[in-house]
């Protein structure tokens, strides 16, 4: 089967482990014919924003990726925006796709892929959406002429013709109905998912990743990642972590320090040698960290890491949102008060007995919701 994954409205980056980068792989180790048609943003080795030259090539995750580049007609600043590339619908045509998911519901190539489909009804169309309130439309222009004016005007032209829009979380549910007026019979909850290992390639990772830290089976490991800025509460982390009793916990920190908090957080950091910062990791290292620990810690911003989590055995700590519902039973915490952190914390200290059976109350969840091999084959339905 042919599989083209449209990355346009948001970026695609090669060999990481994002929703987009996993449907892909599984795809292809699946045996599909498998394209991504992708924008030129990405990440840099810096782990900022940035722009690559428009390009073909074999990528990591093993499929064909095409960059192309944004439409000229205005600034690149504004395209970036409104997210229209040349040539899209003629390239769709040379590709003959069976199967189309467009990631991303907000962007004008929604009206290429729409026209490939009225010129091919056979063939399967699916959109995925990750807007939020949380990281879409946080300002005035952005809420009401990009998402509201401008997206919502394009999706209510084209989605009669999408098979499904799939939702990452209950809240983006929420958003797309309230936002762009679709009917919610359109709408599947598809989480963000995550790799599933067999026990002797958990127990091997595990290994791996806490000698990779320094921990031994003594040790409780506490573990939080990502772009860690305030919307993240890594300093409220930190710093309930610091009045938390216990010679045998170890904290540990993997990602990046958002400059403005980057004094204060190294300062915490230095001040409770239980505590270690890593730094960023690569997404096979990243993964052995989440299967070496006790507990993944994420009391603010969602993060997709946190199902990756799920599928690495941990028990969970999370704010306590609408998303973050369907995760958390019996194998973990929801934070309400600005006291139930804290409780946490002295919870995994106090009764550390507790987490095995949390562990594997995770993993049935994430087994029933998160598996990228059956998520994988949703698409293709």
């Amino acid at each position: 089967m042919r599989v083209a994954h449209l990355c346009l409205s948001n970026f695609y980056i090669d060999g990481y482990t994002y929703q987009e980068n996993e449907l892909v792989r599984q795809h292809v180790e699946d045996g599909h014919e498998v394209t991504v048609v992708a924008s030129t943003e990405n990440i840099g080795s810096d782990c900022r924003l940035t722009y690559v030259e428009p390009t073909d090539y074999l990528g990591q995750d093993g499929a064909r990726v095409i960059r192309l580049p944004y439409r000229r007609w205005l600034p690149h600043k504004l395209m970036r925006k409104l997210r229209m590339h040349p040539g899209v619908l003629k390239l769709l045509r040379q590709l003959c796709p069976d199967v189309i998911l467009f990631h991303g519901l907000c962007g004008w190539e929604l009206h290429a892929v729409v026209r490939y489909k009225q010129e091919n009804p056979s063939v399967r169309l699916y959109v995925d959406s990750h807007e939020d309130p949380y990281t879409s439309a946080r300002n005035f222009v952005s809420r009401h002429l990009l998402h509201r004016v401008y997206y919502a005007w394009v999706i209510r032209r084209c989605r009669q013709w999408f098979d499904k829009i799939f939702c990452i979380s209950l809240d983006v549910m929420d958003f797309v109905a309230d936002t762009y007026g679709v009917p919610t019979d359109q709408l599947e909850f598809f989480p963000l998912g995550g790799r599933i290992f067999d026990d002797d390639e958990y127990v091997e990772r595990r290994a791996r990743g806490r000698l990779d830290v320094g921990v031994d089976d003594k040790n409780l490991m506490l573990l939080q990642t990502g772009k860690m800025d305030h919307r993240k509460k890594v300093l409220e982390s930190l710093r309930t972590f610091i009045e938390t009793p216990g010679e045998q916990l170890r904290f540990v920190l993997a990602g990046s320090l958002d400059e403005n908090l980057h004094d204060e957080a190294n300062a915490l950091i230095a001040s409770d040698q239980r505590i270690t910062f890593l730094g960023w990791r690569q997404a096979d290292a990243l993964i052995d960290l989440l299967c070496a620990a006790d507990i993944y810690v994420q009391p603010g911003a969602q993060s997709a890491t946190m199902q990756m989590a799920l599928c690495a055995r941990c028990p969970v700590i999370l704010d306590d949102v609408p998303s973050h519902a369907p995760y958390v039973n019996g194998n973990g915490w929801l934070l309400r008060t600005p006291g139930d952190l804290p409780a946490a914390f002295n919870a995994v200290a106090a009764e550390p007995t507790m987490l095995d059976a949390m562990a594997m109350q995770s993993l049935n969840i994430a087994l029933h919701l998160l598996d990228y091999r059956k998520l994988a084959k949703r698409i293709l339905i």
